[in-house]
């Protein structure tokens, strides 16, 4: 069923805890509700909002806010393999990846309690302990206001990249997506080659999904804060990718700095966290905005009453600082409206 929302604050619907409003929010469970919407209830702008995990307002919102409800799972094929199934955009991501260890169903466990819905995650290609949503994504299906039509778009035509998609850049504010195709693995395929991942899995017992799950969420929770407790938005930062070159003599410079292969083999993924921490960061503070104390990534809403300008604000200081000491620019992965 349609649901509309008129002139609300949007505070419970953002993880960051920031106060605005929005003058329009619909709600849909299905195709055919959505295709009505925008033929009779969108006058105007409007955006996409899933979990609200990766957004910073910082302003009122005009635009009427779309978002999607539909949350079923179905199977698409099965063999002896693997497993596809397609995915309402609306489900929260983590449930996803329960269902699928449940299922003795690989290929999504490293990306366990990740926060946000199914429809964000081709969106934002989220990644995490080596790997990317585009690992399994095999379709993305969309519907385009402009055209009235539902429209299936095969991974490989995406644009999947570090943190990257056609869905944020030459789809952007065209296309709403519906739900996500998976194809998930029957087969056994631990990737535990990323940071203390291994060595947790070993403590629980070994390479087993739950294992591999479990050992991801402890270590996440550890390290991350619950955005119900203090108000952040996950990974404000990118990690950066440089020249090979630039590496090696920041290398000879701190032999301990994390580092990791990137797509292009003469480039290399370096920690935003680890090049904050080394600015003295972490755990620093003003006013209502800070770094979190074990996620140099991560910035937090302090006190619950940070405006997204304060919060822009510091994340711009934090950015110089960090070029200022390694000549290096860190993008923001947040979206910032």
């Amino acid at each position: 069923m349609v649901q509309i929302f008129e002139n609300i604050d949007i505070s419970s619907r953002n993880s960051f805890g920031v106060h605005q409003q929005a003058a329009k929010i619909i709600e849909f469970d299905n195709n055919a509700e959505l295709s009505d919407i925008f033929r009779n209830h969108i006058d105007g702008q409007w955006l996409v909002m899933g979990g609200g995990n990766n957004i910073l307002f910082t302003k009122d919102i005009e635009q009427t806010i779309i978002h999607p409800r539909n949350c079923d799972i179905t199977i698409v094929a099965d063999d002896s393999i693997g497993t596809t199934i397609r995915v309402g955009a609306g489900l929260e991501w983590d449930e996803l990846v329960e269902w699928a260890v449940e299922r003795n169903l690989w290929g999504l466990e490293n990306l366990s309690l990740i926060p946000g819905k199914v429809g964000a995650a081709p969106v934002q290609n989220i990644g995490a302990y080596g790997a990317e949503a585009k690992d399994c994504i095999t379709n993305v299906e969309m519907y385009s206001p402009q055209s009235d039509n539902f429209i299936t778009l095969a991974a490989e035509h995406c644009s999947f990249g570090y943190r990257e998609s056609v869905f944020k850049h030459s789809l952007k504010g065209r296309v709403i997506i519906t739900a996500v195709e998976f194809r998930l693995s029957k087969i056994e395929s631990p990737k535990l080659n990323y940071g203390d991942l291994c060595q947790e899995v070993e403590k629980r017992g070994g390479a087993t999904l739950r294992n591999i799950r479990e050992a991801i969420c402890a270590i996440r929770r550890s390290k991350l804060p619950d955005p119900a407790q203090t108000g952040n938005a996950g990974s404000f930062f990118k990690n950066p990718i440089v020249e090979r070159a630039v590496a090696e003599a920041l290398l000879a410079q701190y032999p301990n700095m994390p580092h990791y292969p990137a797509a292009d083999p003469e480039k290399v993924k370096l920690a935003a966290g680890w090049l904050i921490d080394q600015c003295g960061l972490k755990g620093y503070s003003e006013g209502n905005v800070g770094v979190h104390s074990r996620q140099a990534l991560v910035l937090i809403n302090t006190t619950g009453k940070a405006s997204g300008a304060e919060v822009i604000a510091f994340a711009r200081k934090v950015q110089s600082t960090v070029a200022e000491k390694f000549s290096i620019e860190i993008d923001t992965e947040v979206n910032i409206l």
